[in-house]
């Protein structure tokens, strides 16, 4: 082989080296993102009827074609980092048995960081009684107790820097934030929310697009809420296709225009996935609605 076929071969092994690892970036990064697709819907650690019987509970929500669980696991009022750590396994082990995702969720206070990342860790490590885990964990981010609004950021980009450099690149993370709109909207809250520095640690943002929160009614009011929160997430972050799970409010608040108006946000933008908040308050007919497919997307304007 003379020196020009060798460096032909060369050039052919690096291409193919470089194309063989953008086509395994780009599917761990769809790997990471799957967990949050299509529809989901959230249990928290109050609706203490459905824990009993966790089977159950899954069970009727792989009929109504939930495709992943969100299941809360603490929060920075309980005095254990699992609350339920039996029936939660419980949940994984049922979930998975019917071809669901499980994706864990904590609200931190921020007040004791070390807590905060300690229990979410625990909720990542986690495993059921057969050896099951969670598909990927989301980290509540909402809590305004640390009052000065620089450390309450730095606190919180620094526990979700902990986190990352714990699981390593490959596992997905969530970030479960404020409506966009409703922190524009109380500039006091948590100005210059740091959408962009979140970026760089989670896979996946999970805006709560309340627009229950506001009284509002109707289709027209509710898309342009639901819109206007997916927008606002995509400039904020500079990333125009960051992946989002859309969650569209309080179910029990909201009536057959507004989730058709929740709908049509989520067939104009085409988020990853979505949901409303919470199972035990949804309703028949409000599943019916969200198991249909939305119509085809319109402007995301």
């Amino acid at each position: 082989m003379g020196p020009g076929s060798r460096r032909l071969l060369l050039a052919a092994l690096v291409l193919f080296a470089v194309l063989a690892a953008s086509g395994a970036g780009a599917g761990q990064s769809a790997r990471s993102r799957s967990a949050y697709a299509g529809l989901g819907t959230w249990l928290d650690i109050y609706a203490t009827p459905s824990w009993a019987n966790p089977q159950r509970e899954v069970a009727a929500m792989a009929r109504y074609g939930v495709r992943t669980l969100y299941l809360q696991t603490g929060n920075y009022e309980q005095s254990v980092d699992l609350v339920r750590p039996q029936a939660l396994g419980r949940f994984i082990d049922a979930a998975h048995a019917a071809g669901m995702r499980v994706v864990a969720w904590y609200l931190p206070s921020f007040l004791y960081p070390a807590q905060d990342a300690r229990r979410a860790l625990a909720a990542i490590r986690f495993r059921s009684a057969k050896g099951e885990r969670f598909d990927s964990f989301a980290l509540d981010i909402e809590a305004s107790l640390v009052r000065g609004v620089p450390l309450r950021s730095k606190r919180l980009l620094q526990i979700s820097g902990r986190l990352r450099r714990a699981v390593g690149r490959s596992y997905p993370l969530g970030a479960i934030i404020p409506s966009p709109v409703g922190i524009r909207r109380h500039p006091d809250y948590w100005p210059h929310f740091p959408y962009r520095s979140l970026a760089h640690y989670y896979n996946v943002f999970l805006p709560m697009a309340y627009a229950t929160d506001r009284h509002i009614r109707g289709v027209r009011a509710t898309r342009a809420y639901d819109v206007a929160d997916i927008a606002i997430v995509r400039m904020r972050t500079g990333e125009p296709h960051v992946p989002i799970h859309l969650i569209g409010g309080l179910a029990n608040a909201m009536g057959a225009k507004e989730i058709a108006g929740f709908m049509g946000a989520v067939g104009d933008c085409e988020p990853l996935g979505y949901s409303l908040y919470a199972f035990s308050v949804t309703r028949p007919s409000s599943w019916e609605a969200l198991a249909s497919p939305p119509a085809a997307g319109q402007s995301c304007n």
